[in-house]
């Protein structure tokens, strides 16, 4: 099933991490994601280029309702003309399938105009 498709679901301390087998399987779907290690959590993480500041803040702020309506909230990254989006699942230090869902859904919001 296509990630754009899915919905995230409330993470608990519990819930599984994606094991390499999800990532090879789900990674194709957003492949200008990276997986980035940082303070020894891995995060999707991508930066989109806009034309300017107001086009980064514009970015942002839909990528922040999206993140609202989901449930689900990134780091963000705003910068004249760029907007890198990190995402990670808090609860559990690691990467969820929502994570994955949410980085497919920032591309499709990414990609349609202001």
């Amino acid at each position: 099933m296509s990630l754009l498709h899915e919905r995230c679901d409330a993470c608990r301390q519990d819930a599984p991490h994606v094991t390499e087998e999800e990532i090879a399987q789900l990674q194709p779907q957003i492949p200008q994601w990276k997986i980035v290690e940082r303070n020894g959590i891995p995060r999707l993480t991508r930066t989109y280029r806009v034309a300017d500041f107001v086009a980064a803040l514009d970015l942002t702020n839909r990528l922040g309702a999206l993140a609202e309506e989901q449930g689900h909230h990134p780091a963000i990254l705003t910068e004249y003309g760029r907007v890198t989006v990190s995402w990670w699942t808090h609860a559990i230090r690691g990467l969820h399938r929502n994570d994955f869902i949410m980085a497919a859904k920032s591309d499709q919001l990414a990609a349609q105009p202001a």
